[in-house]
């Protein structure tokens, strides 16, 4: 066979495997905003989750309370859904100020090299490896409006571990088209092979 024929098969087959890992993903995002307790959890119960791991920094809505993190794990419980509390690992607004920058917004690029990002990651890496059916929570109902994608969602990606944003029952978005809305399109790679940077929407 011809050497370039052979160049697009082997160019192809690594295609294809790529998509068959990213579809037989089993982490899931979920956003609850203004949601109801009832509307969340039929969402999750819609993708068979199991467990459902608060990625928030501080496990508490004081907006919606059946949110807040005690009335949370009860209500989950009551749906034979576990609760596990990650903020303080995979949480967007971590306590180490270093990473943030001098007008108090989260630096993205800086949380993605400490120790404590890298461990919470492995926790979701090796749940992947062993099949468990859970979701990531935050407070953003919208996924690119969170670290979930910006920072999670994109680093699981780099391991072929694409991120399925919950939308509503039944309903999810790929960590790729989530990206594609953040950045109207453009490629988060630039010429000289780096990737974009995010940081969060506020300062703290």
């Amino acid at each position: 066979m011809h050497l370039f024929h052979l160049k697009v098969i082997r160019r192809q087959a690594r295609r294809l495997s790529h998509i068959n890992t990213i579809e037989d993903t089993t982490i899931y995002s979920i956003g609850y905003g203004n949601k109801k307790i009832e509307v969340f959890i039929a969402a999750l119960k819609s993708f068979d989750i199991e467990y459902l791991l608060d990625v928030r920094s501080k496990p508490y809505s004081k907006w919606n309370p059946p949110f807040n993190q005690a009335a949370l794990e009860l209500a989950l419980k009551n749906n034979g859904i576990t609760y596990a509390f990650i903020g303080d690992t995979l949480g967007g607004l971590p306590e180490d100020r270093s990473c943030y920058d001098f007008n108090g917004k989260v630096v993205y690029d800086l949380i993605r090299e400490k120790d404590f990002f890298k461990e919470g990651l492995r926790r979701l890496t090796t749940a992947n490896e062993k099949r468990i059916k859970l979701s990531i929570m935050c407070s953003e109902s919208k996924p690119e409006e969170c670290h979930r994608s910006k920072l999670i969602g994109q680093e699981l990606s780099k391991k072929e571990i694409s991120l399925k944003h919950i939308i509503s029952e039944k309903r999810i978005k790929s960590q790729q088209s989530v990206m594609s809305e953040l950045t109207k399109g453009l490629n988060t790679i630039d010429l000289f092979g780096k990737e974009t940077g995010f940081i969060s929407r506020k300062s703290y």
